[in-house]
C-alpha cells in the first residue's frame, strides 16, 4: 500500500469515527429525553408504533475485587494471572 493510500485510509477512518461520535451523542440525547419523559409520567415503559422503550433498575451482585484484595492480599495474589491486550489507536 502506498503512503498516499495509507493516509487516505487513515483519514477515512478518522472521519467515520467522528461521525460515529456525533451519532452516539445524538442517540444519548434522545435516550435522555425518553428517560425524562418516563420519569415525568411515572412509568418504566413507553410503547409506540413499532417500538417499546423501558428504563428499569435491575438488582445485581458483583464480586468486589478491590475489597477482597485489600482484606486478603496474599490469597488474591495467588489467583491473579497476567494477560496481554492489543490496542489500536488513531488520532
Amino acid at each position: 500500500m502506498t503512503k498516499k493510500k495509507i493516509s487516505q485510509t487513515a483519514l477515512a477512518l478518522l472521519s467515520i469515527k467522528a461521525q460515529i461520535a456525533q451519532l452516539e451523542a445524538e442517540a444519548e440525547a434522545l435516550t435522555d429525553t425518553l428517560k425524562r419523559e418516563m420519569k415525568s409520567q411515572g412509568v418504566d415503559t413507553l410503547d409506540g408504533d413499532g417500538w417499546t422503550a423501558s428504563y428499569k433498575s435491575l438488582p445485581q451482585k458483583r464480586f468486589d475485587t478491590a475489597a477482597f484484595r485489600a482484606e486478603h492480599l496474599r490469597l488474591a495474589g495467588k489467583y491473579m494471572k497476567q494477560s496481554t491486550q492489543t490496542r489500536f489507536t488513531i488520532r
